[in-house]
């Protein structure tokens, strides 16, 4: 199977790749796809209420009866809880919140800042490794990070002569290939978990997910992942870059100056700021010392879901964006008055019109799908089959890898896949003894793997811009080609950090198991 450039001047990529984006390019937009979903799974469970199935729910006892969602009954319940399916979707607050605080680090310059410092002190011979660390580092800054990450990376490896493509290609894998990977929490724990929650909850009411159910598979995945990047860079992608890529474009000045030293106004700004997040931090560890701390659960659990200080990671995320930000806006000059905090809390928010949007029907077409019980039918007919052909556990977990691997290559959006697939995949695999926190965990790993190598992926074209002002001739099938050796290696270095954690009887994270029994 070749793979072939894009012809930049045709505008049109070729070969395989070419038939893969033009095929995606013609889907419908992500929300209008949930809109057709949700017409769909109406009409399914007219059609299918006329119909005895024979499961009985594991929980309740009770025979699974498909309801008619367009009976005159369900369609004013529909409407009664139009409203409260939107505000109460698990994503949608979470996302709002903590990117506000992310919105003042940004526009302060909070961010940029500490990455610039984070590369100036690196030695050059591990340049690679530390710019692959910032991009996994770089998760908590969200989408920003596309931004201003690959113009430093690429500059800091034009700088020690190195090629520039190889420095984007690193910080691009770290960043989006390794966004399973995290030394912290960030804000796709709680989306995912507020997906998994739901979707569990089909099969058991009483079911609840941490929302750190993930973070040591996550943080052991880190060492891999950075690993077999570092790896990838040096042996394969730049020696390939430097032979048959030349750089025929001079960075440009605003490269140039992304990679600029901090300023001493700003290095002081830094401190003050880095000042009020060490306070924060050993303030929050006072609160938690004490055995009886209001924010450890009645048991004194720190991990349990019924903890205060699991139920308020998000507002600790914004507080822990925002704090720093304004200090930093405030000694820097960045935010001269208020209104301009404020500003840019609002840019930031213009970003999330469209996520806005497609939550709406999401959590409409969830409403009709769990309401109408197709769910818990899909999971016992999913668990029967999967009964019936008697697989190990850990080649059912190996089907949701590759199966999620290849849906990525269409549906980019972690949220938008989760969306769709947990109300299957968890219910179906918690019938036949698996877990949640597993079933999520495995998907995460496909996921995050894929997004370097699929045209769809949404900061492609602005990848291949940066990619273009070193070696003007680049493609998406450049690109692709680039960066399907780290989709190999980070797969297979993920998907072994699982089943080793599974071997080892290591937990996926806090309050996860790898098998489900019923209660």
């Amino acid at each position: 199977m070749s793979i072939q450039s894009a012809n930049p001047e045709a505008g049109q990529s070729t070969g395989v790749l070419g038939a893969i984006e033009r095929l995606g390019n013609s889907l419908p937009n992500i929300t209008i796809l949930f809109f057709y979903a949700l017409c769909i799974a109406a009409i399914a469970s007219w059609l299918l209420s006329y119909i005895s199935f024979g499961y009985i729910h594991p929980v309740s006892g009770e025979a699974i009866q498909i309801k008619n969602m367009l009976a005159p009954a369900e369609l004013l319940g529909l409407s009664q809880n139009l409203v409260k399916n939107f505000i109460n979707f698990p994503p949608l607050g979470i996302v709002i919140v903590a990117t506000l605080g992310i919105g003042i680090a940004e526009g302060s310059g909070y961010l940029r800042t500490l990455l610039k410092q984070l590369l100036s002190i690196t030695p050059q011979r591990f340049v690679t490794p530390s710019v692959i660390f910032v991009g996994v580092v770089s998760h908590i800054a969200s989408d920003s990070a596309y931004v201003f990450l690959m113009p430093i990376a690429a500059f800091m490896f034009y700088a020690s002569g190195k090629h520039p493509l190889a420095g984007i290609a690193a910080a691009f894998a770290g960043l989006a290939g390794g966004f399973a990977a995290s030394f912290t929490p960030s804000m796709i724990d709680p989306i995912m978990q507020g997906f998994t929650q739901s979707a569990a909850r089909i099969i058991d009411p009483t079911y609840s997910v941490n929302v750190l159910c993930n973070y040591f598979i996550s943080f052991g995945s880190t060492f891999g992942v950075i690993g077999v990047c570092w790896y990838i860079t040096e042996k394969i992608v730049e020696p390939r870059l430097q032979k048959y890529m030349p750089v025929d474009t001079q960075p440009e000045e605003e490269d140039k100056a992304v990679h600029e030293s901090v300023t001493p106004v700003e290095a002081r700004a830094f401190r003050i700021a880095n000042f009020f997040m060490l306070a924060m931090m050993v303030g929050l560890l006072v609160l938690l010392y004490p055995e009886d701390s209001m924010l450890r659960a009645p048991n004194g659990s720190m991990t349990s879901p019924q903890a205060p200080i699991m139920q308020i990671i998000v507002p600790l995320l914004f507080i822990f964006f925002a704090v720093p930000g304004i200090v930093f806006g405030k000694v820097a000059g960045s935010f001269k008055d208020t209104s301009e905090i404020t500003k840019s809390m609002e840019s930031v928010t213009f970003t999330l019109i469209g996520f806005m949007v497609f939550c709406f029907f999401c959590a409409q077409f969830l409403y009709v799908f769990g309401q109408s019980q197709i769910g818990a039918l899909i999971a016992m007919a999913g668990a029967d089959f999967l009964r019936s052909i008697n697989l190990p556990s850990q080649i059912t977990i190996l089907g949701i890898v590759f199966l999620t691997a290849c849906l990525n290559i269409l549906i980019t959006s972690a949220s938008s896949k989760w969306a769709i697939l947990a109300p299957v995949f968890v219910p179906m695999l918690m019938a036949v003894g698996i877990s949640p926190e597993l079933t999520q965990a495995s998907f995460r790993i496909s996921d995050s793997a894929i997004n370097v190598s699929t045209p769809l992926f949404a900061f492609y074209p602005l990848i291949i811009m940066y990619c273009q002002r070193y070696c003007s001739k680049t493609g998406v099938g450049t690109l692709v080609s680039m960066m399907l050796p780290y989709t190999v290696g980070l797969l297979i270095a993920m998907t072994v950090t699982l089943y080793l954690f599974w071997a080892l009887g290591i937990p996926l994270g806090f309050d996860s198991g790898y098998v489900y029994t019923p209660a």
